[in-house]
């Protein structure tokens, strides 16, 4: 049995996979049955099944645990700029930036509360950024952490893992506590908040549908493309009834008379001003008029169209069919001129049969092309970004130069590639199995390399070297900065409830509290918060760990 003791507990490739195969299978099958006060850790006992096979004995050679560790970081941290690029510049917007605001709080504060701890307590910068990277459950600010330190030094710090380990725990909780205990301390009513909520009109973003009739005499006569200089808005008339009940695909050209019934598709935020302007709002069911218009939705596929806007292909205002929305990562864009098409996106049209068939040879419309992977742009951006991540630069004050990293420089290019690649014809989209996949394999891969390469050390850490204080200090660095943003977000920005729970979320990039808070607002407001913060919160956990280790540790 010689053979099987080796497989396990001796050397060579065999063994690595045995050992990184049993680390993560055990590690899922944790996170799917397990559960601590009705809370998941999730993928994170990855890291604790990682932790037990090597304090039991089950080690990987070095190099080449260390390689999978930061492929698998570069991967996961790739594929998350892949997942928030499309939406990290316009989460800088007015309503985004007081949300990222809040998050920011949250971020520096925790930072702020870390040093204060290392001063206070004389415990070594790395190991305080691993405990700040469990408090805050961000994963990919203990591989950044790890990786500047490495990078720094020469050598890893097993006790960055370990304050992790020992921190994330309480993190999860604290941080769906601290969500709790703002309802409480702000006295807040779940119903009255839901109303309040409804009464808003603003909170509606998106495309909007609405008819209007006619009224206003300015327009008599207009053709639609004077309309629209005149009103100066994103919206698309998809169709015109006219007064004899004929229905129409309108043109540029087509004039607006007075009477017509228009159905305007339009941001919401412009809706009301649009019906003010145009005339009056009236209810009408168009898919119950006989007409020989269709409305389809159709899907890119055709990579020549791929960064092209509707106005450079022709496809407004000027033929039989109208596409009046275009759906991207589960948002309704206003089909104007200059927005440009992308690889999945998903188009609505209204027109003509033969028109709309045109118009579904020219995009594709081809689902089963989506699902082959467009593997050569993920490698090049992968290659890209080690290769900003390795570029080392001066900062004054520090002694040596400083690198991006395998976290930081894949991380930038990936959200990059994914706003900007059109301009450089890359098509980065993947679907969000294939990027969930990818993400998962190489969170599993990082934390599987993290916990078998801290195990060996962990229980005496804790035992005799005071490690149980570190449960401690995460919870300080997990609760105050939560609180401290919440009297902000909600005493200062006037946030409602259910927005500052999923900013709250997001600010720890942390999907089981994102899920409570779903549960308790039972609308989409917590999963805006999340959702428009996440990008530059994961940003800023990454870059803060750096720096943290560069200041502190260099």
């Amino acid at each position: 049995m010689q053979w099987l003791n080796n497989l396990f507990f001796g050397t060579g490739i065999a063994h690595c996979v045995v050992a990184f195969s049993v680390v993560i299978a055990l590690g899922v099958l944790l996170g799917k049955y397990v559960k601590i006060a009705g809370i998941s850790f999730g993928i994170t006992w990855i890291l604790f099944a990682g932790i037990a096979a090597s304090h039991f004995g089950i080690r990987v050679e070095h190099n080449v645990l260390h390689f999978l560790k930061e492929f698998g970081l570069i991967l996961f941290v790739y594929s998350i700029g892949l997942q928030v690029g499309p939406g990290f510049f316009s989460s800088f917007k007015k309503g985004g930036l007081q949300m990222n605001s809040i998050a920011m709080v949250v971020v520096f504060s925790g930072v702020a509360l870390t040093i204060a701890l290392h001063y206070a307590t004389g415990i070594p910068m790395s190991t305080m950024v691993g405990i700040l990277s469990g408090a805050v459950t961000n994963t990919p600010g203990l591989g950044a952490a790890e990786q500047t330190f490495t990078d720094l030094k020469g050598a890893g710090d097993p006790t960055i893992a370990l304050g992790y380990a020992v921190a994330y725990p309480l993190g999860v909780v604290g941080i769906i506590i601290s969500i709790i205990a703002m309802r409480f301390i702000f006295r807040i009513s779940l119903d009255a908040e839901r109303k309040a909520v409804e009464d808003r009109t603003n909170t509606n973003v998106g495309a909007h549908r609405c008819t209007i009739e006619i009224t206003n005499p300015s327009l008599h006569g207009k053709c639609i493309s004077d309309v629209s200089k005149l009103i100066d808005r994103h919206f698309v008339i998809s169709r015109i009834m006219r007064e004899d009940g004929k229905i129409e695909i309108p043109l540029f050209e087509s004039i607006l008379k007075k009477g017509d019934k228009v159905l305007v598709v339009s941001e919401r935020k412009d809706a009301d001003f649009l019906c003010a302007f145009i005339g009056n709002r009236i209810d009408m069911e168009w898919n119950t008029i006989t007409s020989e218009l269709e409305a389809r939705r159709l899907v890119v596929t055709n990579s020549k169209v791929h960064g092209k806007s509707l106005g450079t292909l022709g496809l407004c205002g000027r033929l039989s069919f109208n596409i009046t929305r275009v759906n991207r990562a589960g948002i309704d864009l206003v089909g104007h001129p200059s927005l440009e098409l992308q690889i999945g996106d998903r188009v609505t049209a209204v027109g003509t049969r033969e028109a709309l068939e045109y118009l579904e040879v020219l995009l594709g419309n081809s689902v089963a092309n989506l699902r082959h992977p467009n593997l050569a742009p993920i490698f090049i951006g992968i290659f890209l970004g080690v290769l900003v991540g390795s570029i080392p630069f001066m900062i004054p004050g520090i002694p040596q130069p400083i690198k991006l990293g395998l976290a930081g420089g894949p991380l930038i290019v990936a959200i990059l590639l994914s706003r900007f690649g059109t301009k450089l014809k890359l098509v980065t989209y993947t679907t969000a199995s294939a990027n969930l996949m990818i993400r998962e394999i190489g969170i599993a891969l990082f934390l599987a390399g993290v916990g078998l390469g801290a195990g060996e050390g962990f229980v005496e850490t804790i035992v005799n070297s005071g490690g149980y204080k570190w449960v401690g200090y995460g919870v300080l660095i997990t609760v105050i900065p939560l609180l401290i943003a919440g009297v902000y977000g909600r005493l200062i920005l006037k946030t409602d409830y259910f927005t500052l729970m999923g900013v709250i979320s997001g600010s720890m990039t942390d999907p089981p509290a994102i899920a409570y808070s779903n549960g308790v607002a039972g609308n989409d407001l917590p999963s805006v918060g999340y959702a428009t913060v996440y990008p530059l919160t994961m940003f800023m956990r990454v870059l803060t760990a750096q720096v943290l280790i560069i200041f502190f540790v260099a």
